[in-house]
């Protein structure tokens, strides 16, 4: 835990945090070995990073002062549209997925995911946000992707995808055997926001690339290695980071 998220309903008028009891608290004491007087690293959930100083700490509490900076973190420049893994590779996805940096994940059907995912308590009960404040927590950010679920692919493509890329500047559809690989459909320098679509462990079948072709995504292939849809991720989020920064 390189941040220790705070969120803003537990801000006290006095400028003042108090954990009790939870993984924070337990983080101060057993991992950190925090004393009264250290300072330790603060973010707001969607809001400023900051620092906290100790004023009083035991295994069942711990109060700190905290300092705040103006303004919060730059939103990342890039958002997924993910076709639904199991629940297990999720959490992976989504702690990962946040750790480099997304805005807005969309998870959606496709031909080859098991219907029974939508069905899992990992969306029903929302419990998802805690693998995505994991990631902010490794990553010192305090931007939680926002996340929505789509159970239905043509209403999401035909109805809610035609709002969403205007604002973009790449459109990119992730397909092994693709002509193109990532530099070619996104050259670099990168800038911009880009919207990746990633398909389920078989791909995306050809009625789905076609869709997504429609809504003007580019196909663009990783290579001749197929890989898992949690490497995918990391692997191509770190590309497009790089692509980016190219000078």
């Amino acid at each position: 835990m390189n941040l220790i998220l705070v969120d803003p309903g537990e801000l006290r008028p006095d400028g003042t945090v108090v954990f009790r009891g939870d993984r924070r608290c337990r983080h101060l004491n057993q991992v950190l070995g925090s004393r009264p007087g250290d300072t330790v690293r603060l973010g707001q959930v969607n809001g400023p990073l900051g620092t906290g100083r100790l004023l009083a700490i035991s295994p069942e509490e711990a109060v700190l002062a905290a300092t705040w900076q103006p303004d919060p973190p730059a939103l990342p420049p890039v958002d997924l549209i993910l076709a639904l893994p199991r629940p297990i590779m999720l959490q992976r996805i989504l702690a990962q997925a946040a750790a480099q940096g997304v805005g807005r994940i969309y998870l959606i059907n496709a031909n080859r995911v098991e219907k029974s995912f939508f069905q899992a308590t990992l969306l029903r009960e929302e419990a998802f946000v805690e693998h995505l404040r994991h990631g902010l927590e490794q990553a010192v950010d305090t931007r939680l992707p926002e996340v929505t679920v789509h159970p239905r692919f043509r209403p999401f493509v035909e109805d809610v995808l035609p709002g969403l890329t205007p604002v973009y500047a790449h459109l990119l559809l992730a397909h092994p055997g693709a002509a193109e690989w990532l530099p070619a459909a996104a050259p670099p320098p990168l800038s911009g926001r880009v919207l990746l679509a990633l398909g389920p462990e078989g791909g995306w079948v050809d009625f789905e690339v076609d869709k997504f072709r429609e809504q003007k995504l580019r196909p663009f292939s990783m290579g001749t290695r197929i890989l898992r849809l949690e490497t995918a991720v990391v692997a191509l989020l770190a590309q497009l980071d790089l692509l980016r920064q190219w000078r």
